[in-house]
């Protein structure tokens, strides 16, 4: 079978891109009985997996998103007859003869108290095309059951049409205990001895990440807890202004220390006390699977997929209370039962969610359209 993935994502620093570059290496490390023609939006990622036997890498050009989804896509389709064709994203070409797949990270544009994070022009460009994708598709993977459920109801989708494959943390995040490699992110970053880690960035994924939160918690515990801040993300420093931290008081001990690389990710959650992570809205949160697979303590929402991913691996809160998410924090530092029980339970838990049972499903999934829509030819080309 000849599987085409579309991958414009690949290059992308948020969870989409995550998602795209490790289901693509699962994929590949899994299967090497079928083909796949990798198609790329950048000449930067050309080579990346060049060296291996069943790929085949194509640059398609393009001036934009919807020109290379729309035209580039079908285009390059029609030459390389492929047998299903895979996008990591929630669009797919409407004008192909090739079964389709695509992944759904979310309904957040279509339920109330998440479409606030979105912009209008966002908003009213999913609710013309997301009917119109989700019809092209043969069928839509879904991150979590909470979004399968979402789309099911409000789009009214026949049964199997949404299909709930989970995935995890790429497979270097494990528990760091080796105390050179903990000293070595902590000079790097310039992160302190003791530390509560978030993780966000700026814009309106702040607010979906409830960052107001977290700082309105932290500036309730810091009279208690000799512990600082450490907020990580691209150009998160500019939460000082946005925010009103102050420069003295709690303010003083909230720390940015810029982009965090994945390669240091591990030791950074593993130097940690506790990953704070209130969000208001995610239907798959991929920092949380990170988290438990290094045995790092979570204070989490009660709400959506937060809940569902994290189980009772964490201590789940109101996120618009942040005299509640203080309370969940101090039950961490203060009680090393609750503590170690979170570890362990984390631990055990993120072994649920793994990139090779992912790629797996998915290749299931792929396979049963493929083999579905040339069984269709095949009787056509009979009856013709």
């Amino acid at each position: 079978m000849r599987i085409a993935v579309m991958l414009r994502t690949l290059e992308e620093k948020g969870g989409i891109g995550v998602y795209s570059r490790n289901l693509v290496e699962a994929l590949l490390d899994l299967d090497a009985r079928n083909h796949y023609d990798l198609l790329y939006s950048s000449v930067q990622q050309l080579g990346r997996y060049a060296h291996r036997p069943n790929v085949t890498e194509h640059l398609l050009e393009s001036r934009g998103k919807a020109l290379w989804d729309q035209v580039a896509v079908p285009r390059a389709c029609r030459k390389l007859r492929p047998d299903v064709l895979l996008h990591p994203k929630f669009t797919v070409p409407l004008l192909t003869s090739v079964p389709t797949v695509m992944v759904l990270h979310g309904a957040d544009w279509f339920l109330p108290d998440a479409a606030q994070f979105y912009g209008r022009l966002d908003r009213a460009y999913l609710r013309v095309f997301m009917p119109l994708y989700l019809r092209k598709a043969r069928v839509a993977i879904s991150v979590s059951q909470l979004t399968t459920d979402d789309f099911e109801r409000i789009f009214a989708l026949p049964p199997n049409k949404v299909r709930t494959v989970y995935f995890g943390p790429a497979r270097h995040f494990r528990r760091v205990t080796d105390p050179a490699a903990l000293d070595s992110v902590r000079q790097k970053y310039g992160l302190p001895a003791r530390y509560l880690l978030a993780l966000s960035r700026v814009g309106g994924n702040s607010e979906r990440k409830n960052i107001r939160g977290v700082l309105d918690a932290y500036a309730r515990l810091h009279a208690e807890i000799p512990h600082k801040l450490v907020v990580g993300g691209l150009d998160c420093v500019r939460f000082r202004d946005e925010y009103q931290i102050p420069d003295t008081g709690w303010g003083r001990d909230v720390i940015f220390p810029g982009w965090l690389d994945q390669a240091d990710l591990p030791a950074i959650y593993s130097a940690s006390e506790l990953y704070l992570y209130p969000s208001n809205q995610e239907a798959f949160p991929i920092p949380l699977t990170e988290a438990m697979a290094c045995g790092t303590p979570i204070v989490t929402s009660r709400v959506n997929g937060l809940a569902e991913i994290a189980g009772s691996a964490a201590l789940l809160v109101n996120p618009k209370d942040p005299d509640e998410i203080a309370g969940a924090v101090r039950q961490i530092l203060g009680d090393p039962s609750v503590r170690a029980r979170l570890v362990e339970a984390g631990i055990e838990r993120s072994r649920i969610f793994s990139w090779e049972a992912c790629a797996r499903r998915t290749l299931e999934i792929l396979t049963e359209v493929g083999a579905d829509a040339n069984a269709v030819a095949a009787l056509r080309g009979r009856s013709g």
